[in-house]
């Protein structure tokens, strides 16, 4: 698992072969910040990671300036490697929940400005997850959702859906608050 920018552009941590997680794509993470550096000042911004398995698109957020993060993980192992990882690279403004997200989304009580999530691509639960998100109230009123998932899911549908962008399997679906 790789950075690719920022101001720990290039450093590299490794998770090891037992890691049931699967990282971001350093093609689709590229691809997805060159998007959203050109539209955000994430200096002033919340970040919620959920589903956070490496910790990778919280450490791209971290790197470019993000003013906040918080990464959910429920999984122990995960969890350790992340904090290990923040750890190495003295993150101050990261902050690791290890908790079902489902379970985060009702009990949050602040709001974000930018919440990513990265399920497992084989969950059932992944149609489910941008109601569940914008019902739970955590993201900010001019807020922006971003779901990577699977291609052989559409989420067009979706009243705040607002754009698709795909990068070989990994696809992102944007949405506003």
């Amino acid at each position: 698992m790789r950075i690719v920018g920022g101001k720990y552009k290039g450093r590299i941590f490794n998770p090891g072969k037992k890691f049931s997680a699967r990282p971001t794509t350093d093609l689709a993470k590229e691809a997805l910040f060159n998007i959203l550096e050109n539209r955000y000042d994430f200096s002033s911004m919340k970040i919620l990671d959920l589903f956070s398995g490496t910790g990778s698109i919280a450490y791209e957020f971290v790197s470019r300036g993000a003013c906040e993060v918080t990464l959910v993980e429920q999984n122990f192992s995960h969890v350790r490697f992340i904090k290990e990882v923040i750890e190495a690279l003295k993150i101050e403004n990261a902050r690791v929940v290890r908790e079902d997200v489902f379970r985060f989304l009702k009990r949050c009580p602040g709001q974000f400005d930018l919440i990513f999530a990265d399920p497992p691509f084989s969950a059932p639960f992944i149609n489910d997850i941008p109601q569940t998100v914008f019902s739970s109230g955590v993201l900010a009123p001019d807020g922006l959702f971003i779901l990577e998932h699977p291609k052989d899911f559409d989420f067009s549908h979706n009243e705040n859906f607002s754009e698709l962008r795909k990068y070989g399997k990994v696809n992102f679906s944007f949405f506003k608050a």
